[in-house]
């Protein structure tokens, strides 16, 4: 706060919030305070807000905060996390499940949220794809349960496609990092946002429809997916 008062901005990285919430949880105990829901103090909310709401821009500077925050059990309902989140513009969750298929980074893009996902802000196109994406993916986990019971034999063709295209959706969102070029051998990726959401678009509109799944793991842009359908192709051949 003293940086940001003197014209700073600040960037200001906690590893790991619940920490504080931990600490918090401590202290309410040894006052002998009576604790609320799983075992928090009784004063969560406030404790987390007074925290939170200091970190914020004035007329002179700024300060930017990255947190990591734990989640108790995967329950993002947990009071610690929920405290959390509500004073957070963005959130990235990393599932454990999109992990152990080997898609990375792991962020899910159901339980992820932005405030900065408003038509106003990113554009028509940006936010009409996005959302598109997240219906799709969210109508695959509905259907999941169906598939695992009764086999893909038994959806109907449009929701045969809706499962092929968030499989490929899934894949598409792998993207190979340069931090982890000296562990996998892969080159890092970098990819403009306009060719983002053209193949996101392409995706949700069927444009890839006749491509295999497998061509969208760990590419960059769209033509790079096309150039390694062909590659596949060429080898089955």
């Amino acid at each position: 706060e003293d940086f940001r008062d003197k014209g700073q901005d600040v960037l200001f990285f906690v590893d790991n919030i619940f920490r504080f919430t931990q600490a918090g949880s401590e202290v309410s105990a040894l006052l002998g305070r009576i604790p609320s829901a799983v075992g928090y103090q009784p004063t969560l909310a406030t404790d987390m807000g007074g925290m939170q709401e200091r970190i914020t821009t004035t007329h002179k500077g700024s300060i930017t905060s990255v947190q990591a925050v734990y989640v108790p059990a995967d329950d993002l309902t947990d009071p610690a996390p929920a405290s959390t989140f509500a004073h957070l513009d963005a959130t990235t969750v990393l599932n454990r499940s999109i992990a152990e298929k080997g898609i990375y980074p792991a962020v899910d893009p159901l339980d992820s949220t932005s405030r900065m996902l408003s038509a106003n802000i990113i554009g028509e196109e940006h936010y009409n794809t996005a959302r598109a994406v997240q219906v799709t993916l969210q109508r695959y986990k509905a259907l999941q349960d169906i598939i695992a019971i009764l086999g893909m034999d038994e959806l109907s063709e449009e929701d045969k496609m809706t499962v092929a295209r968030a499989r490929k959706i899934e894949r598409f969102l792998s993207q190979p990092f340069f931090v982890a070029e000296v562990f996998t051998g892969s080159p890092g990726k970098l990819v403009a946002l306009e060719d983002t959401i053209k193949g996101f678009k392409g995706l949700i509109e069927g444009e890839y429809d006749h491509l295999p799944e497998a061509a969208f793991y760990m590419v960059g842009s769209m033509d790079e997916a096309i150039e390694k359908a062909e590659k596949m192709a060429s080898e089955a051949a």
